[in-house]
């Protein structure tokens, strides 16, 4: 495939091509089933789901050439992609032209379908882009059954595959290779991008990882841990109300320690919040909790723990991240980590995350061959051709605890030379995953990691906004682990300016 790669390169012409003359653009195991231009606007989404019309999100998108593959690196492959460029300059569209860079975009969840929506972010601000279903369409984890290869494809080798495509489509396109390649996605698609760094470190120059769900083999056993927590019996189910009295009460007892009483949380590893102090005082009610409920909230700030051991397995949730509990003690636990046994390791469609051990079954998940674990700590490769990687989460998230990006960034640190010039992490007070929450959870992680790329002056501290019914009602920088946003004592709280990071 290099060599193919390879002679693309050379062969492109200097002037670039149109976007439909693509349809002949031939590559080994690819095959390409539209190359057509899209005119300022004018695109909606190929499947869209029903429901009421309204407004086309995608109508301020400038003119771009969308190509679409299917990608067949094994007999087994149907990897689908779409790469976008934005016009050729000088074409006569309503476009900015491109800014030589590419940015691949990652997945949620088991992935099964194009991140359309983080793609028209990239193309809007001038970037090529591309992103991929992983191989498989819907979102669950049943497409494993009798197909090995396809779990390859959603482990490490259809991003892979994706990148290499859409760089030399790119470069027949426009004549020339991209300056730069950037990778950017959050939850399973932060485990895509440390997996590209650890994995194919020459993919790509920069790379954005947001709450990464990099530790497959432990993270599902905290996800089912925080539900068999709240479903132990139905005296230990919390509800939303009961989520709401527990917030009420760790950010009364900890909001102050930042010298900010603003309702986050600006470092809850600070906050040595215990439940009891919600305890009801005799029987139940609205405004407290039942001592079977208090347990329920302890193991879950405690986090994952071996039955025999007593070795924590992986981090609990933070204090302040409570209003957002239900995302993974609801009926059924996460749907990843509940998919993850049935069919990666017990390869049982009819497991019951009631009878996850604690004991046995961890030592058989620790022998199960899987590459959905990206927890290589040695960059090296990735660091020494100039790579970049910005790590980002936030202190409130439900789903995938913060610690785990905390102890990763510092495993780097011990793991790989000069780690502090080329890997930031930037924890996010507040905010839940992959955004939202109650902090300044609006920001461009993009734009850090390309000024990073460009200047090799790592990132100190980056702009972050709240929004509210559209408008800003908060700034704040978000400052580079473990360094925090600190009020200089004067002016409006609700200012970067009044903050500096220390």
């Amino acid at each position: 495939m290099k060599l193919a790669i390879a002679f693309l390169l050379f062969a492109a012409p200097a002037t670039g091509a149109t976007c439909e003359s693509l349809s002949t653009f031939s590559q080994p195991h690819v095959s390409l089933t539209l190359a057509q231009t899209v005119a300022a606007g004018q695109f909606t989404l190929p499947n869209p789901r029903g429901g009421r019309a309204g407004a086309n999100p995608f109508a301020g998108l400038p003119a771009f050439c969308r190509v679409a593959a299917t990608l067949t690196p094994s007999a087994d492959s149907d990897i689908k992609i779409e790469v976008w460029l934005p016009a050729a300059q000088g074409s006569g569209a309503a476009s900015p032209g491109w800014n030589g860079k590419l940015v691949a975009v990652g997945n949620g969840g088991w992935a099964g379908t194009i991140s359309y929506p983080a793609m028209a972010t990239a193309l809007a601000a001038g970037y090529g882009t591309v992103s991929t279903d992983t191989g498989h369409v819907g979102g669950n984890a049943n497409f494993i059954v009798g197909h090995p290869e396809k779990l390859v494809d959603f482990e490490e080798r259809a991003v892979h595959e994706m990148t290499v495509t859409a760089k030399a489509l790119a470069t027949a396109y426009y004549g020339s290779a991209p300056q730069k390649a950037y990778f950017n996605g959050c939850s399973t698609g932060g485990r895509q991008a440390l997996t590209a760094a650890q994995r194919y470190p020459l993919d790509f120059d920069a790379i954005v990882a947001g709450a990464p769900a990099n530790f497959a083999k432990r993270q599902t056993f905290g996800q089912v841990w925080l539900w068999q927590a709240t479903h132990k019996d139905e005296a230990s189910l919390l509800t939303p109300e009961k989520y709401a009295v527990l917030h009420k009460a760790a950010v009364a007892q900890c909001d102050a320690l930042d010298g900010v009483s603003d309702g986050v949380l600006e470092n809850p590893t600070r906050c040595k919040f215990d439940p009891a102090v919600t305890l009801c005082k005799s029987g139940e009610g609205p405004d407290c909790l039942t001592a079977p409920q208090v347990e329920a909230a302890r193991k879950i700030y405690a986090g994952a723990s071996h039955a025999k051991t007593h070795e924590l397995l992986y981090p609990g949730l933070q204090p302040g991240s409570e209003n957002g509990w239900n995302m993974s003690v609801a009926a059924r636990p996460v749907g990843y980590a509940e998919d993850f046994f049935k069919y990666v390791v017990f390869k049982d469609e009819k497991w019951d995350p009631r009878a996850l051990n604690y004991d046995v079954d961890v030592v058989t998940t620790d022998k199960t061959p899987t590459g959905l674990n990206a927890v290589d700590a040695n960059l090296s490769r990735f660091v020494e051709h100039g790579g970049k990687l910005l790590i980002y989460h936030g202190w409130s998230d439900p789903g995938i605890p913060p610690s785990n990006s905390v102890n990763y960034y510092q495993s780097v640190l011990k793991a790989t030379r000069n780690a502090r010039d080329s890997v930031r992490l930037f924890m996010v007070p507040g905010m839940a995953h992959c955004g939202g929450g109650d902090g300044t959870s609006t920001f461009d992680m993009v734009t850090a990691v390309d000024t990073w790329a460009g200047s090799k002056t790592a990132p100190s501290a980056i702009p972050a906004r709240k929004m509210t019914d559209g408008k800003v009602v908060r700034t704040r920088p978000l400052c580079a682990y473990p360094a925090v946003a600190t009020y200089k004592g004067t002016g409006s709280t609700d200012d970067a300016e009044n903050f500096v990071c220390r």
